[in-house]
């Protein structure tokens, strides 16, 4: 059955729509496909991609080279699951991981490493059928498995470890060490070559067994256990340096009840010694205001001076701090709510108060974030803001103020700050940081933000190069925007929900979505999409490029695909 899109323009706005009650994408055409532009290889090609993102900025933007725009998955032996690579195109390997896979690929050292569950079992003494988190290592040569780090499941539960979602961050590589948070709490500091070296790197030294295919764990911080912490469902932060420090999102949030938070002056953002675990300085707001849990990764840059780590928060504003501290404490410089004051937070998916699950982006000095839920509260409005990092205190678009005394800020709240009936109102802030606010765009005119028109709630995080930002929603619409100010160019419908964010490389722009869809459009102002190329499976993942290759994790497999590939067979 094939798919029908309507390509038109709105008051200068590219718009695509599609019929919604089609489940199956077409594969773009071969006319379409030769449309892609081949660029020559570019100086300073990227050769590791060691975060989120790839630095601390966060910017998924790798120099790359001739990556494929188009290529087949390949089929899976029913019985046994092994990949059938002559039936295959262009792709070098693949390895399987778990069976839902939520982390982010990361690549260093010849090595890639991807946060899953324990579907594939690759442990000895724990088998599949044992529900584990696993930061598993392969080589980039031939993905053949390295090494694994294994979380066995919290005894409390899926109130702070949900069942089958594993690991789902991405870690932090840099030399021969890593860096990542537990889906039990812990920020963990490993080896990155294991066991495999012959020692047993410390001052952590409990590893329960030594051996090549067992992570060499050099220190632990327990969250939960030394901090007070609670996650909420599970904990999942990637986190990022600048030096020495490393800084981390906790996942502090409510309890099962979905209300009350067990720890709310347990922190939300720290500052971690990464050579040895030690706490440096943490922070607990936003303390009760937290709506729901705190799953988003910090970002870090020096902006006029200043070190800034800038993290989203539970509450759906975002904060920016010098990395540094102040005398073994946390020193905020702004604040910004990323909520209209009278948006109201409720249970059951109903919300149009948002928190942050997707990770700030600093490009040439300037903030970019969304805002978000969790999947399982559905789809719902949501707001994407470009900020001004260098101004201070509360640099809100509104301030929350009473008629009966309109110059001074109401105390904060959790479920709504600004009720009409209570006499309250929004006024703007005199002091505010926003450049632009992108809630959608009215491009008919007619009033109403049409669904096409709207951003909607976001897990994903914005890519920016050339003057164009691009960012997935829920919802399934990918949006072009002109990131000077903040109009939308183009969107596309993509007919199912997209957790991930785009990846930008190569003059193209990639983005995976649950159907399991990779769209690839040029990297233009005007909407040219090349192709689509389904992966067999759900990607609820992020593409990473690396020279002349992607690595895209669906559900259950990690893929290097590569222009004119011949497969190899692991350890060959």
């Amino acid at each position: 059955m094939s798919v029908f899109r309507l390509f038109g323009t709105k008051n200068g706005v590219q718009f695509q729509a599609a019929s919604r009650c089609v489940a199956v994408l077409v594969v773009a055409s071969a006319a379409l496909a030769s449309t892609a532009v081949v660029a020559a290889k570019p100086e300073g090609v990227t050769t590791e991609w060691n975060q989120w993102g790839g630095s601390p900025s966060r910017n998924n933007t790798p120099i790359a080279h001739d990556l494929a725009i188009e290529w087949e998955p390949g089929d899976f032996d029913y019985d046994t699951g092994e990949w059938q690579p002559e039936t295959s195109k262009n792709v070098l390997w693949v390895a399987p991981v778990g069976s839902q896979t939520y982390g982010n690929p990361v690549l260093a050292g010849g090595q890639l490493y991807v946060g899953t569950n324990n579907g594939h079992g690759y442990i000895e003494r724990y088998p599949a059928t044992v529900d584990l988190g696993c930061l598993l290592a392969f080589s980039q040569e031939d993905g053949s498995f390295l090494w694994q780090d294994s979380s066995e499941k919290l005894p409390t539960g899926r109130v702070h470890d949900w069942p089958l979602q594993g690991i789902c961050c991405s870690p932090l590589v840099e030399g021969d060490r890593l860096w990542y948070v537990s889906s039990r709490g812990e920020v963990k500091c490993l080896d990155t070559a294991g066991f495999r070296d012959g020692e047993n790197d410390g001052p952590y030294k409990d590893e329960a067994v030594v051996d090549e295919r067992e992570a060499d764990v050099v220190w632990v911080l327990d969250m939960m256990e030394e901090l007070g912490v609670s996650q909420h469902n599970m904990c999942s932060c990637s986190v990022t340096s600048a030096g020495d420090y490393l800084f981390v999102n906790t996942s502090n949030g409510v309890d099962e009840g979905h209300i009350n938070l067990p720890s709310p002056s347990a922190p939300s953002f720290l500052c971690i010694d990464k050579r040895d675990g030690r706490l440096l300085w943490a922070d607990d707001t936003p303390g009760t205001n937290v709506l729901h849990g705190q799953w988003s990764s910090p970002s870090y840059a020096e902006i006029d001076g200043v070190p800034q780590v800038i993290f989203g928060g539970g509450d759906g504003w975002v904060y920016g701090f010098d990395a540094r501290g102040e005398n073994g404490k946390s020193k905020m410089l702004w604040e910004f709510d990323c909520n209209p004051k009278e948006s109201k937070y409720s249970l059951g998916g109903r919300a149009d108060r948002n928190h942050i699950i997707g990770t700030p982006v600093v490009y040439e000095g300037l903030v970019y974030i969304g805002v978000g839920e969790d999947p399982e509260h559905g789809e719902g409005v949501g707001h994407l803001w470009c900020i001004d990092p260098t101004k201070r205190g509360d640099v809100s678009a509104e301030l929350a103020v009473s008629l009966s005394d309109p110059n001074t800020p109401l105390p904060r709240r959790r479920m709504q700050a600004v009720i009409k009936e209570d006499g309250e109102v929004a006024r703007p802030n005199p002091a505010s940081a926003a450049v632009w606010h992108y809630p959608g765009f009215d491009a008919d005119g007619d009033g109403d933000l049409s669904f096409e028109e709207t951003m909607h709630r976001t897990c994903g995080t914005v890519a920016i190069q050339d003057g164009l930002l691009f960012v997935a929603d829920f919802s399934g619409l990918f949006h072009c925007l002109d990131v000077k100010t903040g109009k939308p160019l183009w969107t596309f419908d993509m007919l199912a929900a997209s957790w991930g964010s785009p990846l930008i490389a190569d003059g193209k722009v990639y983005i995976g979505d649950e159907d399991g869809d990779i769209a690839i459009f040029e990297l233009a102002p005007e909407m040219n999409l090349i192709a689509e190329v389904n992966m067999g499976n759900s990607v609820y993942s992020t593409p990473i490029a690396v020279g002349d290759t992607l690595y895209i994790c669906n559900k259950s497999h990690l893929f290097a695909i590569r222009e004119g590939a011949e497969p190899v067979a692991a350890g060959k």
